[in-house]
């Protein structure tokens, strides 16, 4: 492919990429994999180069662009001269899409612990980070066959250059190591999992961070529950992996309370890893700026303290509740925590136990620019 119908190639999967965004389609990986999946003719460093063209035009633009040829616009104009297989002539009016980090509307939720210097990294490209299954293999073992860097704040962890690949390796296949952001390491590690507990986590997903607290407490007795079965299916394969026990549990909407009942008053940890803006994970899904809207912000803030709501009986006297979330906004962070204290008198914050991090009212806070992790707001209570 020409430079020029590299360009062309772009427009076309970021036209996919915007039309996605804004009716909560496929994220943009999926959809450059989808496009080359048909187009076989195109080489790897075609793909290689394409998709790096797609990335930079959606880092560049904070606001979601009208169409692909704006976006791109505002990366390759040189390219846009009429080339054959290339875009179409520069139009007169034609604009580039705006460069940003934060959109516009979202500018005043960031939380004010961010500081300006700070917003570049938000949207820089994140290294690889590995956790290791401390359960069955050390890190200085998994660092001399893999390489990298011991993370500087979460003892499991190696950070590899962003480039890696690590799906095929023996060690990876294995359960010896998962991908996982140091930051998201941190929130198990402000867990404090011991031997013997009860442990709930109770936004599971496909399990991450349950598999972290499997490691760090081998004879922890886990349940992983979540609403989204497709989800929580792709934890059990990756448990046996690593040799984790641990059981699963589907909550169906509303009636997730029911489903918990029998939990009530016995857990020595909840684990709220509550679903979020995602604002702090823009420097690995940047799109995600162009998916948000002040409408599914509002309905995020209301889920998350309905699922506080729903974690507090689970919780035995002295028994721990640890909120996360992978965010930089103030009322998803600080404000959700103060909010669930105001209705919960018999909670009190904690310590996070974490050295990491900027105080954010009872919390701690983890950004990118800061701590080099993913953003994450991170709060501990303990019930009375």
């Amino acid at each position: 492919m020409t430079p020029a119908a590299r360009v062309q190639a772009a427009v076309e999967i970021l036209d996919q990429v915007i039309a996605s965004a804004r009716d909560d389609g496929p994220p943009a990986d999926a959809i450059v994999t989808a496009y080359f999946k048909a187009r076989r003719y195109a080489g790897s460093k075609d793909r290689r180069a394409v998709r790096e063209l797609v990335f930079r035009a959606v880092r560049h633009a904070a606001e979601r662009p009208s169409n692909g040829r704006s976006a791109m616009l505002a990366i390759a104009p040189q390219l846009f001269d009429g080339s054959a297989h290339g875009p179409a002539m520069l139009a007169h009016g034609e604009e580039p899409a705006a460069p940003g980090i934060v959109p516009a509307w979202l500018g005043a939720e960031i939380s004010p612990l961010v500081l300006e210097g700070e917003l570049p990294a938000l949207i820089e490209r994140a290294p690889l980070d590995l956790r290791v299954n401390v359960a069955r293999a050390s890190r200085e073992a998994i660092r001399a066959e893999l390489g990298g860097e011991p993370t500087r704040l979460s003892p499991w962890g190696l950070r590899l250059p962003s480039d890696s690949r690590i799906s095929g390796h023996p060690a990876f296949a294995s359960g010896l190591v998962e991908v996982q952001d140091e930051g998201s390491q941190l929130v198990a590690l402000a867990c404090e999992p011991a031997e013997g507990q009860r442990i709930v986590d109770l936004c599971a997903g496909a399990g991450g961070k349950a598999l972290a607290l499997a490691a760090a407490a081998p004879g922890a007795e886990i349940t992983a529950c979540d609403t989204n079965r497709q989800r929580l299916s792709r934890l059990q394969p990756r448990a046996e992996r690593a040799g984790a026990a641990m059981a699963t549990r589907l909550l169906n909407a509303p009636n997730e309370a029911e489903a918990l009942a029998n939990l009530q008053g016995c857990c020595d940890l909840v684990l709220v890893d509550a679903p979020c803006s995602g604002s702090g994970t823009w420097r690995r899904n940047p799109e995600g700026r162009w998916r948000l809207t002040p409408e599914r912000l509002e309905r995020l803030l209301a889920l998350q303290a309905r699922v506080l709501d729903l974690a507090t009986p689970l919780v035995k006297p002295g028994g721990k509740l640890v909120y996360a979330v992978c965010s930089l906004l103030a009322r998803e962070g600080a404000g959700q925590a103060d909010a669930f204290l105001r209705r919960h008198s018999s909670f009190r914050a904690t310590d996070t136990g974490l050295a990491a991090g900027r105080s954010d009212g009872v919390g701690k806070l983890l950004t990118p620019g800061h701590e080099g992790t993913d953003g994450f707001f991170i709060a501990r209570f303990v019930a009375g």
